[in-house]
């Protein structure tokens, strides 16, 4: 039965069971004539790594699981979960006792606050306003339960009260940014707007262009949703979740900015009149929102009736960091990181890396929602005019998915986030990698068509391609000029000459002719097999031949090839090389040619290798490896840096040297580019590289 798949989701193990059996365990696979190879070690190890992640296919672990009680800074300081209900601090006690209120505080919230707002409008200190605040904020959970509506208007009131504390004039000589009350207006103000949130939520009526109105004790405010900034538009908002909600368990980093605001998870929906862009978006995409409410200030001696107008806007924090309030920058609180994890948390346990190895023709089907097959080019936050595609390229028995980690933190840094958009790109790993690689640069030239029709956008002119295990020799095809070096490997005779249909004609150039993507400027490869993987052997090539189920276009295409043009293959044609686990043997044509070919001038090549350190007695199996592309492979002489990482193939493109070492390259793409690189470089790309082991 073909697994049924769809965009970005698959069945995930757990994030430490993935550090040694991610799914991509197998990449750098085998190939098809390693024949007397005896490997039976290498047999034994690909074995139980298969057995164990087979055994991961029946299990599942969300990257997010949903707190018991959402988080909440006051928990503690208002006893908001205690039996007696939520009672004021300390400060807020005393101050009440003072102006003889302290007995208030079991009556009418109502009549509580309006005696606080004449005690503020005849003598205005900031402690006035954080106890008017506060009194607000917990009046609201008390009521919350029994009357909804006026628990919103106590949490309007709270972050209204809030924000006066922290931004009104009048409080200007009595507010200490060292008083701990500063930070706890600003919790004050993060709490009350979510409290209010969800009420509006559960009544879905938040979203952008809708206006609600509250009531407190200085009038009446209508409060009308917008959205600020970013790509995002009215209609692409579906529902929100909120981030304190969430705990994330399946990513090793939480990035998150402290500031104003309440950060939410924002799930997108698809309509008919989105931009071209928004094919490339994956189904139900969850992207991060930050909420700030932003109120015009009352004057001060407005009659008790007067309305008001206040805004709620909603922010993409990876596009807006910072806001202007009066004279004052103030940071957005943003959660970078859990939106991302509850996207990669859907619960259709597809398995889009197992799908893509043994049912390649099931990512060929068309996605509902995406009017695309699953298959080719996805991004995760809008595209962006002026900043640089990095384009991430899976490997064997893999997804995008196998990226996130990386991808979370490079995008948590703001000078990557700022210039650089990240794609990612999903392909069927069954078939050899050069009918992938010719699938990418197909896929490239028409997000370009769609993206930048009249070839204007100069950001798109230099892309940046990282691709780990297969993917790297996907990536690296995207900037060589095959001449007629790869269909000399296909026929004794020239091109012109096969028989066969328009149809298969068209697919056979594309994959065996082709010049480099002039738009491609950098290439990094981590833990790719250069000149194929030792794993290749005739134990792993039968068993990945029986289960691989091809596409059947390309079995059809591949047989009448062979029925009409026998006297023109020779028997070792290239096209007797069936599937990925083949194409990657070391004793495959490919590699030679691939090594030699010629490449343009502006590509820059970098390499990162990965070797397992020898500190366990099983060590000795995979010596001088990744265990599962030796170092020798894994080496390339074209590059301009090389870095040797000590981890295994399935975690090195997520180790943190890694990481840091593309996050150095994408810097100094920047530098380059921007004309103040302080580094120099050869001018080919045959120069020597500078090769780095870190152990």
């Amino acid at each position: 039965m073909v697994p049924n798949v769809g965009g970005f989701r698959e069945l995930r193990p757990s994030i430490a069971t993935r550090s040694l059996l991610t799914v991509p365990a197998m990449e750098g696979g085998c190939g098809p004539r390693m024949i007397g190879c005896s490997t039976r070690a290498a047999t034994l190890r690909w074995f139980a790594a298969a057995a164990m992640v087979c055994a991961l296919l029946g299990c599942s672990s969300q990257a997010v699981r949903l707190r018991s009680v959402p988080r909440n800074p006051f928990e503690q300081e208002l006893q908001l979960g205690a039996w007696g209900g939520p009672q004021p601090s300390a400060r807020t006690v005393q101050l009440l006792r003072f102006h003889n209120l302290a007995q208030d505080l079991d009556g009418d919230p109502r009549a509580l606050l309006a005696k606080l707002q004449d005690l503020v409008d005849r003598e205005p200190t900031a402690d006035k306003m954080y106890a008017l605040a506060e009194v607000a904020f917990i009046s609201g959970k008390r009521v919350e339960d029994s009357d909804r509506a006026a628990a919103l208007d106590l949490y309007g009131a709270a972050v209204l009260h809030a924000y006066q504390f922290l931004f009104d004039d009048r409080f200007a000589a009595t507010r200490n940014a060292y008083d701990p009350q500063f930070r706890g207006a600003c919790d004050l103000y993060n709490s009350a707007l979510e409290s209010a949130l969800r009420i509006v939520c559960a009544n879905r009526e938040l979203m952008p262009g809708v206006t609600k109105t509250i009531h407190t004790a200085a009038g009446s405010w209508d409060i009308t949703c917008v959205v600020r900034g970013g790509q995002w538009r009215n209609e692409d908002f579906e529902r929100f979740e909120f981030v304190s909600d969430y705990e994330i368990t399946g990513l090793r980093n939480h990035y998150q900015v402290h500031g104003l605001g309440v950060p939410l998870i924002a799930v997108r929906r698809s309509y008919s009149s989105q931009p071209a862009a928004a094919q490339y978006y994956p189904a139900e995409l969850s992207f991060p929102v930050t909420a700030l409410l932003r109120p015009r200030l009352a004057t001060p001696g407005s009659p008790a009736g007067t309305r008001h107008q206040a805004y709620l806007e909603l922010y993409d924090p990876l596009t807006v960091s910072e806001v202007t309030i009066g004279a004052q920058r103030v940071s957005l609180e943003a959660d970078l990181s859990t939106p991302l994890a509850y996207f990669l948390s859907k619960p259709e346990l597809n398995s889009l890396a197992t799908a893509g190895l043994l049912y390649p023709e099931s990512l060929m089907k068309m996605q509902p929602g995406r009017q695309a097959p699953i298959m080719g080019l996805y991004m995760v936050q809008p595209y962006e005019s002026g900043k640089i595609p990095v384009l991430m390229v899976h490997g064997l028995w893999s997804s995008p998915m196998t990226w996130m980690e990386m991808f979370n933190d490079l995008r948590s840094r703001p000078e990557i986030r700022d210039h650089y958009q990240f794609w990612f790109y999903l392909y069927p790993t069954g078939q050899p990698f050069w009918i992938s690689a010719a699938q990418l640069r197909r896929d490239l030239a028409q997000a370009r068509q769609v993206l930048d029709p009249q070839h204007q956008e100069p950001a798109l002119d230099h892309m940046v391609l990282i691709g780990h295990s297969m993917g790297g020799l996907v990536s690296r095809m995207q900037t060589i000029d095959s001449r007629d070096d790869l269909w000399k490997l296909v026929s004794t005779q020239p091109f012109k000459q096969i028989k066969t249909d328009d149809e298969i004609r068209q697919r056979l150039a594309e994959t065996f002719f082709f010049r480099p993507n002039p738009s491609i400027r950098r290439v990094i490869t981590i833990g790719t097999p250069h000149r194929g993987s030792s794993f290749s052997n005739q134990t792993t090539q039968w068993l990945l031949g029986k289960l691989i189920h091809l596409p059947s276009m390309l079995v059809n295409s591949q047989q009448k090839i062979f029925r009409d043009n026998k006297d023109a293959l020779p028997p070792n044609t290239l096209l007797k090389i069936e599937t990925s686990i083949d194409s990657l043997s070391p004793n495959c044509p490919v590699f030679p040619v691939l090594l030699a070919s010629h490449r343009l001038p502006t590509v820059k090549y970098h390499n990162i290798i990965g070797v397992i350190p020898n500190k366990w007695w099983w060590t000795s199996l995979v010596k001088d490896s990744d265990g599962v592309v030796s170092r020798d492979s894994a080496r390339v002489d074209d590059v301009v840096s090389e870095l040797i990482v000590p981890a295994d193939h399935t975690t090195v493109h997520s180790h943190p040297a890694a990481v840091l070492e593309v996050r150095r390259i994408l810097q100094e793409h920047l530098a380059e580019l921007r004309g103040w690189s302080r580094v120099r470089f050869a001018e080919t790309p045959q120069a020597a590289p500078h090769t780095v082991e870190l152990r």
